[in-house]
């Protein structure tokens, strides 16, 4: 059977299938048996970028990003130093909005393929540094490296769309974690591989004043108008998340 579409209605069609796929297997991860095992490495990812996001901000605010540790239970910490109570706020929000922005940024560059795929392979070459310099466990270590070798894998394809098709999914998933963790954002305390400590909120709450669940609405908030924004600019001029309308017959 032909298919009369045109290629932009085709690519809309497949953009539409991985918007609504990437959506639906986490969900289905919930209900089959085993599938929180299976859904792990998705969390982990979150994590990741949550603490990659504390790093980095202390880097930006003229901190110190000494190193971080992930465990297999989804926790990980950061021991960085923002320097001054404004730095150390900064900080804990680098880390709690982390997941949202790149979420964001990947939904934009998801809008090209040839730049979801060099975005791709630069996500990639940063991970490899960073497991060099601050990865501080050996779980660290083997997750990013895990990353980085299937990241280069899509990358070092000869078609751009697996890139794209990578980009728009894990940005899926990043963006889905801002609400399936976002309790995280009223809890006073932290419980990792490492113990027990303050949450970010309260740290930020200790620094610069105010009520912890007021920088948790504040982080949220930032949090869901960034990931809108993105999304408002993946579908932009694109079908991906409208359904085809049917022509109308006029009356004879």
């Amino acid at each position: 059977m032909s298919d009369d579409s045109s290629p932009a209605e085709r690519v809309a069609r497949r953009r539409r299938a991985v918007i609504w796929g990437g959506v639906a297997i986490p969900l289905l991860l919930y209900v089959i048996p085993y599938g929180h095992v299976v859904g792990r490495p998705l969390v982990w990812l979150s994590t990741l970028v949550h603490e990659l996001g504390h790093g980095i901000t202390a880097w930006l605010v003229g901190g110190s990003f000494d190193h971080f540790v992930m465990f297999t239970d989804g926790s990980g910490v950061a021991h960085c130093n923002g320097q001054h109570e404004w730095g150390h706020a900064l900080t804990c929000a680098g880390g709690l909005v982390g997941p949202a922005l790149i979420a964001a940024i990947g939904f934009v560059v998801a809008r090209r393929e040839r730049a979801s795929q060099v975005g791709l392979g630069v996500v990639a070459l940063a991970l490899l540094v960073l497991t060099i310099a601050v990865a501080g466990n050996a779980f660290a270590w083997v997750f990013m490296l895990s990353i980085v070798a299937v990241l280069t894998w899509i990358v070092a394809r000869r078609s751009a769309e697996p890139a794209q098709i990578a980009t728009v999914f894990l940005s899926i998933q990043l963006a889905l974690s801002v609400f399936s963790r976002g309790d995280y954002l009223f809890m006073r305390e932290a419980t990792t591989g490492e113990g027990v400590s303050p949450s970010d909120v309260a740290i930020m709450s200790k620094m610069v004043g105010g009520p912890f669940w007021m920088w948790g609405l504040a982080c949220g908030g930032f949090s869901i108008l960034v990931l809108a924004a993105g999304l408002w600019l993946f579908t932009r001029g694109y079908l991906d998340l409208r359904w085809p309308r049917r022509k109308a017959v006029a009356a004879r």
